[in-house]
């Protein structure tokens, strides 16, 4: 068979990516052909997202591909992070630049929301745990000091959904982003009709929803004339970042517990049904929906922001270290000298992480990290006992056990943190690919298309294509004890 090209827009909060995915179906290769910066901008009225911008960079990104793959191209596919989202007049204009989710309009919101609905009955019809980044909670603050645009919109797109409406015409919400709003039932797949009305949010901006691989149309003729080409469908692959990534892991069997790994951490199962339960909500855990009517039962945990707060800190104070030699360093630094809590609200925020991680550790009466090695190496078994905790709860929360993690994304490239993770859970770590999420959006496409059968056909192409390692876990007991100390510090996950 002739080698076929898929296109993957993959769209990050900080940079987007255009990649290239050529197979003849026993392998995949990935081609990066455009990458650019997506900056978010603070100004009078808010923090906002460059849309615009971004969607010519997607456009530059596509002419490239075309230039270099041609013919061989059978759709394109957008992925990117969740929540955010565009409001589309009656004259299919977007009604003003969307918001970033930090944007401070959600403060007060989750206790407005609460006092409407109880997040208990909120989180039984959503299966999502109220969040300051939650759409509703950035669409009631609209809401409540009745923005024009909202009242004046035909229909709210997220983020990849406006994406694909700019290249095809199409206005339609694809079913994995829309599941990070807190709006979507996560049993039906429709929209969470009482928790709209209870919030005052009006009903026809809540539009046609679609499952993930639906062929959405060719691009419009103003796009395929920049592009250099026309007829090229778009498809509305797994549109969350991290139902692609969770998608581009090759899992099979019940070995399903797996771990996005990346500037931020999420870990989860692909579950058959929501789990919605008291005690799921009171752990902090959400339901999102995945490939093939899957529920993605996961929770947020700090990643390697972390790490990269502290590179960007010594590169500042005149000290560059690539993430190769911060590893060695972490490693040759003591074992166990002391621990943080990863998701403190005290690390959440750019700017002076070493010296963050150093009072974190003297207000808690710990041993403080003096040199780099030793505050990289805090940092690294802390995140990899933070995993551990929220292993713990969804064994706990879902009565199983498991012999396997499947790790996948950027964050697999730190062996360090790889290693420590086997160590702490206890149990194999398999990382790989690296670049999960575009082997996620690409296979979507692959099955929308009719290019492959089913999602299992797809992670298995994924497996023969890329390189896999594999961490056993080694100091059980030392572990088990580093455990115990952390336990102490940080509350349960």
């Amino acid at each position: 068979m002739p080698s076929k090209t898929f296109i993957a827009v993959d769209l990050g909060a900080g940079s987007g990516r255009v990649i290239a995915a050529t197979t003849d179906f026993s392998k995949i290769e990935l081609e990066e052909v455009h990458r650019f910066d997506n900056p978010g901008t603070d100004l009078p009225g808010g923090s906002f997202w460059n849309l615009i911008g971004l969607y010519r960079e997607i456009l530059e990104g596509l002419r490239r591909a075309v230039e270099r793959h041609g013919d061989s191209i059978v759709s394109i596919g957008i992925d990117t992070w969740g929540c955010d989202h565009g409001l589309i007049g009656p004259d299919g204009a977007l009604l003003g630049m969307p918001h970033q989710y930090r944007d401070p309009r959600f403060e007060g919101m989750a206790e407005a929301m609460h006092g409407l609905m109880p997040e208990a009955e909120i989180y039984e019809r959503t299966g999502i745990k109220t969040n300051f980044y939650n759409s509703s909670l950035h669409l009631l603050a609209e809401a409540r000091k009745k923005n024009p645009a909202l009242l004046a919109a035909e229909r709210l797109l997220f983020t990849p959904d406006l994406l694909a409406y700019w290249l095809t015409g199409r206005q339609a919400v694809e079913r994995t982003i829309a599941s990070t709003s807190q709006l979507l039932d996560p049993r039906s797949g429709e929209w969470a009709w009482e928790v709209i009305d209870a919030l005052g949010l009006p009903r026809k901006i809540f539009g046609e929803i679609v499952a993930p691989g639906t062929v959405l149309g060719p691009v419009r003729e103003a796009v395929a004339a920049f592009i250099g080409r026309a007829g090229i469908p778009v498809v509305a692959t797994a549109c969350h970042d991290t139902a692609s990534a969770v998608a581009g892991i090759p899992m099979s069997g019940s070995g399903n517990l797996w771990l996005s790994s990346g500037t931020w951490s999420i870990m989860g199962i692909e579950s058959p049904e929501a789990i919605t339960s008291e005690e799921a909500l009171k752990r902090g855990f959400c339901n999102e929906l995945g490939v093939n009517g899957s529920v993605r039962f996961l929770k947020n945990i700090s990643g390697l922001w972390l790490i990269q707060e502290c590179k960007r800190q010594w590169e500042l104070d005149g000290t560059p270290l690539d993430y190769a030699t911060m590893a060695e360093m972490a490693e040759d630094a003591e074992p166990f000298s002391a621990f943080i809590d990863p998701d403190d609200a005290s690390f959440a925020s750019p700017g002076g992480m070493p010296a963050k991680i150093q009072a974190w550790c003297e207000q808690t009466g710990q041993a403080v990290p003096q040199d780099k090695g030793t505050i990289l190496r805090v940092a690294t078994e802390s995140l990899a006992l933070k995993y551990r905790m929220v292993f713990e709860s969804i064994r706990a929360l879902t009565g199983r056990d498991f012999q396997r993690l499947h790790a996948g994304g950027g964050g697999i490239q730190n062996e360090a943190l790889s290693r420590a993770t086997a160590n702490a859970l206890g149990i194999e770590v398999v990382a790989g690919p690296v670049e999960a999420t575009s082997c996620g959006n690409v296979i979507t496409q692959m099955i929308g298309t009719g290019h492959l059968p089913d999602l299992a056909a797809g992670r298995e192409l994924i497996r023969r294509s890329f390189d896999f390692r594999i961490y056993q876990p080694q100091d059980s007991s030392a572990w088990d004890a580093a455990a115990a100390r952390f336990g102490a510090l940080v509350s349960p996950a």
